[in-house]
C-alpha cells in the first residue's frame, strides 16, 4: 500500500506581532488620552478668551520678544493663563505623536515607526532652514517654520497612509489628529499675531472641535472589528441622521459667530467683527432647538426599533438638553464666563457623541471566523 502522505495547507490568516497585546492596550490608553487632552485644550483655549487673556503673550512662539515665558511682574496672570495654554499644546502633541508611533508599530512594525521618525527628522531640519534663511530678510520666520514642518507632517501621513495594507481606519485618523495638532498650533500662532481677529480664533476654536470629533472616532474603530461595513438601521434612519449633523454644524456655526460677536473677545482692545450679537444669539438658539427635537426624535425610533446607536443616542439626546439648559442660562444671566466655557466644551462634546452615533449606522459584515480564533483587532483587513 502506498504511502500517503497528509500536508497541511498554510494558514492565510493575518497574526499579530509579538508583544501586540501589550502595545494594543498601550495604544487604547493614548487614544484615551488624546480624546481627553483634545477636550482639555477647548477648555484651556476658552479660559484664555473669556479672561481676557488672548494677548497675555503678546508674541510668538516667544511669549515677548526677549523671553519665552511669561513674565509675571510685566504680564501678570494673563500671561501665565496663555502661557499655560500654549503649554497644553505641547502635551496633546507628544500625546497625537505617540498615538501614531504605536499604530505604525502595532500594525506594519518598525520598519514603519523608522520610517515615521526619518520624515520627522527631517521636518524639524527643513523648518530649522526655512528659519535661517527667513530671519535675516526679516520675513515671519517662525510661521514659516512652522508651515514646512507641517507640510512634512502631511508628507508623512501620505507616506504611511499608501503604504499601509492593514487597518488604514486607524492610521488616517491618528495621523490626522497629529497634523491637526501641527496646524493648531500654527493657528494659534497666526491668532496672536493678527491681535485675536475673531474669524481667526473662531476657526481655532471649530478646528479643536473637530479634532475632538477625530479621536472619538478613533476609539470607536479601535474596538471595531476590520473588514467591510453594512447598514444596521434603515435608510430613512440614516439620511435623518445626516440631516441632524447638519443641524449640529449649523448651531455651531452660529454659537461661534455669537461668541465672536459678544463681550468675551480675549482682550479687552480687541475689536469684534460687527455682528449684533443680540440678534446672532437667537438665531443660534433656532438650529439649537431644530437638533433638540431632531435628536429626541432619533432616540425614541432608535430604541422603539432596537437599533444599533440606540445607546449613544440616548448619550446624545441628554449632552443636546443639557447644552439648551446652559445657553439659555447663560443668555438670561449676561453671558457669565464660566457657563460660556461650559457651553463651549459641551459644544464639542455634543459633536464628538454624534460622531459615535453616525459609525454605529453601519456594523461590521460578518464572517465565518472559528470561535477559538477570533480577528485580533488591529491586523487585517
Amino acid at each position: 500500500m502506498p504511502e500517503t502522505t497528509i500536508t497541511t495547507p498554510p494558514t492565510t490568516r493575518t497574526t499579530p506581532v509579538p508583544r501586540s497585546r501589550g502595545w494594543a492596550k498601550a495604544l487604547t490608553v493614548f487614544a484615551w488620552l488624546s480624546f481627553v487632552s483634545e477636550t482639555i485644550i477647548i477648555g484651556t483655549g476658552g479660559a484664555v478668551r473669556l479672561t481676557g487673556s488672548g494677548l497675555g503673550c503678546s508674541d510668538w512662539p516667544l511669549c515677548t520678544p526677549e523671553s519665552l515665558v511669561p513674565i509675571l511682574e510685566v504680564q501678570g496672570v494673563h500671561g501665565v493663563i496663555e502661557f499655560g495654554n500654549r503649554l497644553m499644546t505641547g502635551v496633546v502633541g507628544i500625546i497625537a505623536l505617540t498615538v501614531v508611533l504605536l499604530v505604525l508599530y502595532t500594525v506594519n512594525g518598525r520598519r514603519a515607526v523608522t520610517k515615521a521618525l526619518w520624515f520627522a527628522l527631517g521636518g524639524i531640519v527643513a523648518a530649522g532652514i526655512a528659519f535661517a534663511i527667513a530671519f535675516p530678510f526679516h520675513f515671519p520666520a517662525s510661521p514659516i517654520a512652522s508651515g514646512v514642518l507641517l507640510l512634512a507632517v502631511i508628507a508623512a501621513a501620505v507616506h504611511s497612509v499608501r503604504t499601509t495594507a492593514t487597518r488604514r481606519d486607524l492610521v488616517l485618523p491618528a495621523w490626522l489628529v497629529l497634523i491637526g495638532v501641527v496646524a493648531q498650533a500654527l493657528v494659534g500662532g497666526i491668532t496672536v499675531l493678527t491681535g485675536l481677529n475673531p474669524f481667526i480664533v473662531g476657526f481655532h476654536y471649530t478646528s479643536s472641535l473637530l479634532l475632538v470629533c477625530v479621536t472619538a472616532a478613533f476609539l470607536v474603530r479601535l474596538k471595531t472589528a476590520p473588514g467591510p461595513r453594512e447598514r444596521a438601521v434603515p435608510s430613512w434612519f440614516a439620511i435623518v441622521t445626516h440631516v441632524t449633523g447638519l443641524a449640529l454644524a449649523v448651531t455651531i456655526l452660529f454659537g461661534v459667530l455669537t461668541t465672536g460677536s459678544g463681550p468675551h473677545s480675549g482682550d479687552a482692545d480687541v475689536l469684534r467683527h460687527g455682528f449684533d450679537a443680540t440678534v446672532l444669539a437667537h438665531v443660534h438658539s433656532w438650529p439649537g432647538y431644530v437638533l433638540a427635537a431632531l435628536v429626541l426624535f432619533l432616540t425614541i425610533t432608535a430604541w422603539a426599533l432596537r437599533l444599533e446607536p440606540r445607546r449613544w443616542l440616548l448619550v446624545l439626546v441628554l449632552a443636546i438638553l443639557v447644552q439648551v439648559g446652559v445657553g439659555v442660562w447663560q443668555a438670561r444671566e449676561g453671558l457669565p464666563p464660566i457657563l460660556v466655557g461650559i457651553h463651549m466644551v459641551l459644544a464639542s462634546l455634543s459633536a464628538a457623541t454624534y460622531t459615535v452615533v453616525v459609525l454605529h449606522l453601519k456594523r461590521p459584515v460578518r464572517t465565518d471566523v472559528p470561535a477559538e480564533e477570533p480577528a485580533p483587532a488591529l491586523t487585517g483587513r
